[in-house]
């Protein structure tokens, strides 16, 4: 009984207020595909961040002449330091064909001897890929004995922190912005919704109906508006994301193709802002006799 009440009542806010109800489920439908949207980009860019990261190595040249001994002691201290994924040893041979490779130029023809010292290709592990620890780490293999210079691209490691950076607090501030809007709108829904039922609240709070179940029927209208928002924007995103992929190359389709994680945190999010918008004005507008 208690239940069907619920939903009839529920239900009969789309009916009573249709134009605000709409109002309310088309906000959070553009906004959650709004926010879904820079969603999508910042976790592109993070993985694509991820990679230019993953791809950054540091590299360490050895002081010579160098002993096989002195260089396994070396391997051995680097990769113990915290952050150092791994360490492999580059002989002047192969760095003399790694240089070939990626030049074309042979400097055996313009030199009698091979000047490139011998080396380690360092690998960090993914959380210290950043400018502030990948510094650290610089410090502390510098410090070592035996290594005479470490070079690594410090200057797009730092461009890449900043840019992460930026795009995480535009985020930020577009999911603070769609949200109130749509908590807004919503609450706004509700509130007309509790005004045109003002006697109806007023007969049954006279009757000894508890606040509890006089709020649930608004709480479920708004949680129902947040629902129907988020399902449709999810859809709405799929579709878009999905006709994206026909219209870019095989190589950028994937970062096109959204997990169904995302599009469930899309629904979850709009039944959040619904029950928000909701709560808000229950609890301001729905008060017990004795408080008015």
């Amino acid at each position: 009984m208690s239940f069907a009440y619920t939903l009839r009542e529920s239900l009969s806010g789309f009916s009573r207020a249709k134009i605000s109800s709409l109002l309310s489920v088309a906000t959070i439908s553009i906004s959650l595909i709004l926010a879904g949207i820079f969603a999508a980009v910042t976790i592109n860019a993070s993985r694509l961040i991820d990679t230019l990261r993953s791809r950054l190595d540091m590299e360490a040249f050895l002081t010579e002449p160098v002993s096989e001994d002195e260089i396994t002691g070396l391997q051995s201290r680097i990769t113990a330091l915290e952050g150092v994924e791994a360490a492999v040893f580059v002989s002047k041979d192969e760095a003399m064909k790694i240089f070939k490779q990626e030049t074309g130029d042979d400097i055996t023809k313009v030199l009698d001897f091979n000047p490139l010292p011998p080396s380690f290709k360092i690998t960090l592990k993914e959380p210290y890929r950043t400018s502030a620890r990948t510094m650290a780490i610089y410090d502390r293999i510098t410090a070592i004995q035996g290594v005479d210079t470490v070079l690594y691209r410090r200057a797009l490691l730092e461009m890449i922190d900043q840019r992460a950076a930026s795009v995480n607090r535009v985020m930020l501030g577009l999911g603070i912005a769609v949200s109130l809007t749509a908590i807004f709108l919503v609450a706004n829904t509700i509130r007309l919704a509790i005004t045109a039922k003002r006697r109806l609240i007023r007969t049954m709070e006279l009757v000894g109906a508890t606040r509890g179940f006089i709020r649930r029927p608004f709480i479920i209208e708004g949680l129902m508006q947040g629902l129907l928002g988020g399902l449709a924007s999810a859809g709405l995103m799929l579709l878009l994301f999905e006709y994206a992929t026909k219209l870019v190359s095989e190589e950028f389709a994937p970062y096109l193709r959204m997990p169904p994680l995302f599009y469930a945190a899309v629904v979850g999010t709009g039944m959040l802002l619904g029950l928000a918008g909701s709560l808000i004005s229950v609890v301001r507008f729905v008060r017990p006799a004795a408080a008015e």
